[in-house]
Order: structure tokens, then C-alpha cells, then sequence
């Protein structure tokens, strides 16, 4: 390496000292970043779960069956299921058309969530890499924090405009992509400034906040959807402008446009992508990071649809939207026992691999309680479980894969292509589902058990990993 070359890394990978005013004013702003790209993400995945099943709610039951009570069919179908009821003519008729919209939204679902993570998956990387070759006044991550938030928030507030679900896919693609860019990008800036010791506690802190942010945010849309319906969208798009500005103005970076511009070329630029998948450990985490959330997903994306036509007693879609979060908020004082002990203990022991290992156990053991028991207590329960799981997952997941990072100096690149396995996941697992509800005519249950299998798949592949102990 040149001695140019040198000088050009050291000032790109300048650290705060540890315990210092300017890193507390930066875990200050991130982790109100992530508080508020929390409460974007719980809100606009329960959102988009009403929006998706009203679109197709009024493209099946139209003209007479217009005014079909769908909480009263969904208990005829179980009745009838169970040998305790016999159809009418009439009846059969909608229950046929309460099937074509318990599969129709399922994979309405899946289609929005997985093309919009798919286009994300794909140019994530990109801005990734564009963003460590960015030279401007304001540094080299704040124009695409900014850039990508303002344009996000801007496109969400079109959201409710969209007539049909062909519409919405290509909105909410482009949302995806805006805000993820964003997030991505923020995330980036913690293996650029945090130093070694910190980076569990950074990871503890921004995962804590964006956990309870999510949970808030849902909690506040299930209401808000009730009383003013699609328009809830609006209050989280100026969220989320909001703590990105707070965020580029608290934590500035310092200047790039004296350092050195790396010319890319499109040929290597595209094989940048993917060239930590080179490295084995780095790969082993990736696929892990794969598996794991393919099974999340599969689980969490559906969870208004499982209160209303998996769990007994069944639920309305107000219902629905309101309960829905509340299991998720039951688990969130247990996210955070795992987030707070496990951040700073893999932190003090300086280990990795043993608390990712057995969060993805533990969450695995979750999915199987719903699975046997499809009641409202046991998602309570499952939730409970889970987020134990979870919040010591997302905390360790995150230093595992700073420090398996083959080339810290791309640390954009690279978390970037880790949030592609993310996406790549919850591309799959809304997919994979998506089919399961189609080839079993409606049924979500077996949804839980290959949750299962894809989420303990993950916990084994970690054990090759050398580098990390």
C-alpha cells in the first residue's frame, strides 16, 4: 500500500476516543435515529398488512357480497371444517371467495414485501459503496442519510393514493429502497467512528431503540389506522425526516473532499459487491444472517392475518390491527433484558458466537408454540420468547459482523452487502409463506414449523466461523 493510500484510510477510519463528549453526543443522535427508523418500520409493516388485505378485500367481494362480514365467514369455514356446520348454496359461495382472499391477500403480501426488498437488496451494496467514495463538505455518509430519508418520507405520504396493488408494489419498492439506503448508510458510520470497545454497547443502545421504536410505532398505527386509515402513513414520513436531520447535524462528519476519489469501474464496482462472500467466515454469518430471517419473517409478516383466520377465537380486522402490536410490545421488556445483559457480556468476555448460537435456539423454540397450540395466549407467549431471542440476536449479530468484516475500510460495502442478506431474507420469508397459505388453501399453520427449521439451520451454521470466538 502507498503511502498516499495510507494517509487516505487513517483519515477514513477515524474513531472518537472512548468515554469522550463527542462519542456521547454520537450515541446520543444514533440512537434517536434509531428510535425513529424503529417507529417507521413497526408502523409501516402493520400498515401495509390493512392496506394490502382492503385493496383486496374490495377487488373480491364486490356488487351484493360487498357487505360480507369476513370475522363471521372465518368462524362458518371452521365450523364447517369441524363437521359442526353444513353450508348453503349462498354461503359456499362466499366461503369460496373468503378463500380466494385469505390467499390472494397472503400473496399480495408477499409480492409487496418481497419485490420492494429485492429492488433494495439489489442497489443497497451500491449506495454502500458509493457512500465510502463520496467526498463533500458534510463527509462521506450524511448526503445519503439526507438524501435518502427526505426522498423516502416523501414517497410514503403517496402511499395511500395507490388504487390497486401493481401501484403499491412500485411505491413501496421505491420507500423501501429510499429509507433502507438511509438506515444502511447511518449503520455504516458506526464502524467508522466507534472504537473497538464500544461497539456492543453502540449496538445495544441503537438495537434497544429501534426494537422499542418498532413496537411503539405499531402500537400507534393499529389506533391510528382505526381512526383515520391509510392516512396514518403521514405522521411517520416527518419522523423520519426529523431524527435524520437531528442525526446529520449532532454527530457531523468531518470533510472528504480532499481525500482521494477511488475511480470505479463498472466491472469491479459490480464484483465489489460481493467480494466479502470470499472470505469464509464472513460468509458463514451471511448465510446464517439468511436463514434467520427468512424464518422471522415467514413468522412476524402475517401476524394481523394469523389473529383473524389462524388463532381461536377469530378476530376483525380492527381487532386485529390493535391486538397485533400489543403481542408484540408484551415482548419487549424481554428484548431489552436480552439486549441490555447480552450487548455489554459479549462486550466483557469478548465473544460473539456462543450468544448468537443461542438466541437463534431460543427463537426457534418460539415458533414451535403457536404451531401446537394456535390460541391468543400462546402468541402472547411466543412473543415473550422470541423477543428474548431477538434482542440478544440483534445486538451480537450486528459486532459479529463488524468484526468478521474482511476490509474494515469498506466497513459501507460491506455492512451493506450484510444488509442484503437481511433483505434477501425477508424477501424469502414473506415468498415462502406466501406459498405455504396457497398450497394449504388458506391454512398459516404450517407457516410456524418451517419457521422453525429455517431459523435452527442459522444457529448451526455459525459454528464454523474461526475468526469470532
Amino acid at each position: 500500500m502507498s503511502e498516499q493510500s495510507t494517509r487516505t484510510t487513517e483519515s477514513l477510519s477515524s474513531r472518537y476516543e472512548s468515554r469522550t463528549p463527542a462519542l456521547r453526543r454520537y450515541l446520543n443522535s444514533y440512537t434517536l435515529f434509531a428510535l425513529g427508523f424503529g417507529l417507521f418500520g413497526g408502523a409501516t409493516n402493520l400498515l401495509l398488512s390493512l392496506h394490502v388485505q382492503s385493496l383486496e378485500l374490495a377487488r373480491i367481494f364486490t356488487g351484493a357480497n360487498a357487505s360480507a362480514n369476513i370475522q363471521k365467514l372465518t368462524e362458518l369455514q371452521a365450523a364447517v371444517n369441524a363437521h359442526t356446520a353444513t353450508a348453503t348454496a349462498h354461503e359456499q359461495h362466499l366461503l369460496n371467495l373468503l378463500t380466494e382472499f385469505n390467499t390472494s391477500k397472503a400473496s399480495g403480501l408477499s409480492i409487496v414485501f418481497s419485490v420492494a426488498v429485492v429492488v433494495t437488496m439489489i442497489f443497497l451494496p451500491i449506495v454502500g459503496t458509493l457512500s465510502d467514495n463520496t467526498r463533500t463538505r458534510w463527509g462521506r455518509r450524511v448526503p445519503w442519510i439526507l438524501g435518502g430519508s427526505l426522498a423516502g418520507a416523501a414517497i410514503l405520504i403517496l402511499l395511500p393514493l395507490s388504487p390497486n396493488l401493481a401501484v403499491l408494489v412500485v411505491l413501496y419498492s421505491l420507500v423501501t429502497l429510499t429509507i433502507n439506503s438511509a438506515q444502511a448508510v447511518a449503520g455504516a458510520t458506526v464502524a467508522d467512528r466507534v472504537p473497538q470497545d464500544r461497539i456492543g454497547l453502540a449496538s445495544a443502545l441503537t438495537g434497544g431503540l429501534a426494537y422499542l421504536g418498532a413496537v411503539i410505532g405499531a402500537l400507534a398505527a393499529g389506533t391510528l389506522f382505526n381512526l383515520i386509515g391509510l392516512a396514518a402513513y403521514f405522521p411517520y414520513a416527518i419522523i423520519v425526516v426529523v431524527v435524520a436531520l437531528i442525526f446529520s447535524l449532532v454527530a457531523r462528519d468531518k470533510s472528504t473532499r480532499d481525500l482521494i476519489k477511488t475511480r470505479l469501474h463498472l466491472k469491479s464496482f459490480f464484483l465489489a459487491f460481493v467480494s466479502a462472500l470470499r472470505d469464509t467466515d464472513y460468509r458463514w454469518a451471511w448465510i446464517a444472517k439468511v436463514l434467520l430471517y427468512t424464518g422471522y419473517a415467514m413468522a412476524s409478516s402475517y401476524g394481523v392475518y394469523m389473529l383473524e383466520s389462524y388463532i381461536r377465537p377469530f378476530m376483525s380486522a380492527s381487532q386485529a390491527a390493535v391486538t397485533a402490536p400489543l403481542i408484540t410490545f408484551a415482548g419487549f421488556p424481554f428484548a431489552m433484558i436480552g439486549i441490555v445483559i447480552v450487548g455489554r457480556w459479549s462486550d466483557k468476555i469478548r465473544r460473539r458466537k456462543p450468544f448468537v448460537i443461542a438466541a437463534s435456539a431460543i427463537m426457534a423454540v418460539s415458533l414451535l408454540v403457536p404451531f401446537m397450540w394456535p390460541t391468543l395466549p400462546a402468541m402472547f407467549i411466543q412473543s415473550i420468547v422470541m423477543s428474548i431471542g431477538f434482542g440478544a440476536f440483534i445486538v451480537v449479530d450486528q459486532a459479529l459482523f463488524i468484526e468478521v468484516l474482511p476490509n474494515p475500510d469498506a466497513a459501507g460495502r460491506d455492512l451493506g452487502l450484510a444488509g442484503l442478506g437481511l433483505n434477501l431474507g425477508q424477501a424469502l420469508g414473506p415468498a415462502i409463506a406466501g406459498i405455504i397459505v396457497t398450497v394449504f388453501a388458506g391454512a398459516y399453520g404450517p407457516i410456524w414449523l418451517v419457521a422453525c427449521v429455517m431459523v435452527l439451520a442459522a444457529a448451526v451454521l455459525i459454528i464454523p466461523i474461526k475468526r469470532v470466538r
